[in-house]
């Protein structure tokens, strides 16, 4: 068996670029510079669910209603957003107000 004689390689500097971005990152990312870290502790304290406050006084309520097909379509067709405009249709037409 004979060895191949290797020529040396060639260091690309993008390469040497990228390895240093990535070991700053790295370093970052262990010391808490580019973002918070959580430990154990911060965990445990947060709360699951919405954040306190970030919900209406007074919710809508879930609920089931039957149209007629060509009703439904027409309301579908609409756009997005349907199903609030039904609901100022129908307040309009109950409470009178707008």
């Amino acid at each position: 068996m004979t060895k191949r004689s290797q020529a040396p390689k060639k260091i690309d500097p993008e390469i040497v670029a990228f390895e240093a971005a990535l070991l700053r990152s790295i370093d970052q990312a262990r010391t808490g510079v580019a973002a918070r870290t959580h430990t154990a502790n911060d965990i445990e304290k947060r709360r699951r669910g919405r954040p306190v406050g970030s919900t209406k006084p007074t919710p809508k309520i879930a609920t089931g209603i039957r149209f007629d097909a060509d009703v439904l379509a027409a309301l579908k067709a609409s756009g997005r957003g349907w199903q609030s405009r039904v609901n100022a249709i129908v307040r309009k037409s109950v409470l009178g107000s707008s």
